[in-house]
């Protein structure tokens, strides 16, 4: 009996230690197949990421050999490429998604996601201002030496926020779509012709009159992007309420996004290039690089924190929150599109690649990231707002003037105002500067000492905006889940099932129902049963049929 169980426990014993042998054998595999399997996932973010990388060791690798010009040009062209690429496919992107996603809920439906999608980006930019100037008054960035070493700018350019919030709704409502596609209505001041002075009568210089302006709305290049977005939401709640009517159109402008999709996961295998001629391009194109970012290492350090904070606190915990899940996953999802927007600084050209993640990889609802992202191109700058609001007190720290409660109040919803009314294109974000220095009495001339970091500040704050963009979208998404989930029912009700009447144990529909959708209908126990024996009996029928 010993000898059996002793047998028995050997067995046992080398069964087991056989099994972990084999679960050791498996076990390297595994972790092989899964890194494989990761790899294959992120694989452009891989790419984007070497792209980053490689264009600034090669710019500067290339600085001390002191390259001319042409040969800068010549580096920076592949980069100009692949930024034309990405941006000829904003316009049908952005026409696409707003038809398709308004069209896809109903008129009060697109009315809440608007109110909820403009009061977060309101709120958030309003907190990026009040954040950039709570920094900017702890660090103290801003040095009065600092002042000699500026470059004096030309003449001052006149601008006031009024102007900039006329300009957003004369943009907003365009009086001609097809101009809209390439111009922007902008006010410019023009000196005012003196008609009362005869050309033929010489009057000394010291004697005529002081010179006036005058406003004169002009356009100037660049598409109108929130003109168009306005008018592609208008008309696809319009197209919505058509019925079948309207069905073809909408199956159009679908396809028409699923085209440009895939037109866009071809041309990011173009990152790497692209990136790394764009980075390099502008690490060689600065004078003086060193120099510069020893004067405004401050400055800069100061809109990085801010941008960071924002990214890595606030915004993660405004998403835990509302979505209640894991916020940083969220936030490493979009590492790819995050890497795009600092590399081409603008938020509009990332905009293929954020559709696409937040689409396939992050699985938010198409309908509001069609509805949310193109808005926040235009509207949500909540980067611009923490830069506007630290490079206007920092200048004033600059030239000794000391800012009291009211004009710290000035700045922040200056700041948070110009950044709404701002355009998706680099360094609009100095223009805009202007209209808080306006506001506060500052010296506009100093802005031209942060022209030589823009490049580089810029890049960073756009990070802010695009991921603002998707966390909007995500936070608008759970707060509209009740009203998504009764347009999927509704929708189900109206187009899968439809039933009109039911007589004798069957449902007699006015179409018939997808392949795939299973249609149930409590009935009577008694017809239940003779229905469902008539049907076995008739497959069983069936297959002894095609049996013999």
């Amino acid at each position: 009996m010993e000898e059996k169980s002793s047998a028995r426990f050997s067995e046992y014993l080398f069964a087991k230690m056989g099994g972990q042998d084999v679960l050791a054998s498996q076990g390297p595999r595994k972790v092989t197949a899964d890194t494989r399997k990761w790899i294959q996932d992120n694989l452009l973010l891989l790419v984007t990421l070497s792209g980053v990388l490689l264009g600034v060791i090669l710019g500067f690798g290339l600085r001390p050999l002191g390259l001319g010009e042409s040969a800068v040009m010549l580096i920076s062209y592949p980069g100009e490429l692949f930024m034309r690429l990405l941006k000829l496919m904003i316009l049908p992107l952005v026409i696409a998604s707003l038809i398709s996603g308004s069209a896809s809920l109903n008129a009060r439906m697109n009315g809440k996601i608007a109110v909820r999608t403009l009061v977060y980006f309101i709120l958030t930019s309003l907190l990026n201002a009040i954040l950039g100037v709570a920094l900017v008054l702890v660090i103290h960035p801003g040095d009065p030496g600092l002042r000699d070493s500026s470059l004096p700018s030309s003449h001052a350019r006149v601008v006031n926020i009024m102007d900039s919030l006329l300009d957003l709704g004369r943009n907003m409502f365009p009086d001609n779509l097809f101009q809209a596609a390439f111009q922007q209505a902008h006010t410019v001041y023009v000196p005012k012709r003196q008609s009362i002075l005869n050309d033929s009568v010489s009057v000394p210089a010291e004697d005529l009159p002081e010179e006036e302006l005058t406003r004169v709305v002009q356009y100037r290049s660049g598409t109108n992007t929130l003109g168009i977005v306005f008018f592609c939401l208008v008309f696809g709640t319009f197209l919505g309420t058509l019925g079948e009517k309207g069905k073809v159109v909408i199956d159009f402008f679908k396809a028409v996004f699923e085209v440009i999709m895939r037109m866009v996961s071809s041309v990011m295998w173009l990152t790497p290039l692209g990136i790394t001629s764009v980075i390099a391009g502008k690490i060689l194109g600065v004078d003086d690089l060193g120099l510069v970012m020893s004067q405004l290492a401050w400055f800069i350090v100061t809109v990085v924190v801010g941008v960071f904070f924002y990214q890595l606190v606030i915004m993660q915990l405004i998403y835990l929150a509302f979505v209640r899940k894991n916020p940083f996953k969220f936030y490493a999802g979009l590492a790819q599109g995050t890497l795009t927007a600092f590399a081409m600084a603008s938020t509009a050209a990332a905009l293929p690649v954020t559709f696409r993640l937040m689409n396939e990889k992050l699985r938010v609802d198409p309908r509001i990231t069609r509805f949310v992202l193109p808005i926040g191109c235009n509207i949500n700058m909540d980067g611009t707002a923490l830069f506007v609001a630290v490079a206007s007190i920092f200048i004033a720290q600059m030239n000794g003037i000391q800012l009291g409660f009211g004009e710290i109040i000035t700045v922040i919803l200056t700041s948070t105002a110009a950044s709404v009314s701002s355009a998706s294109v680099p360094s609009a974000a100095l223009v805009l500067l202007l209209v808080v220095l306006s506001a506060i009495d500052a010296p506009v001339q100093d802005v031209s000492l942060l022209f030589a970091i823009d490049w580089f500040v810029d890049r960073v704050r756009t990070t802010n905006n695009m991921l603002g963009d998707c966390y909007a979208a995500a936070v608008v998404e759970q707060l509209s889940k009740k009203e998504l989930m009764a347009v999927d029912a509704a929708a189900y009700q109206s187009d899968t099932v439809l039933p009109t009447t039911i007589a004798n144990g069957c449902i007699s529909a006015s179409r018939v129902p997808d392949p795939d959708t299973v249609i149930v209908e409590m009935q009577d126990e008694s017809k239940i049963n003779g229905i469902a024996n008539g049907s076995a009996a008739r497959v069983r029928r069936t297959i002894s049929e095609e049996a013999v």
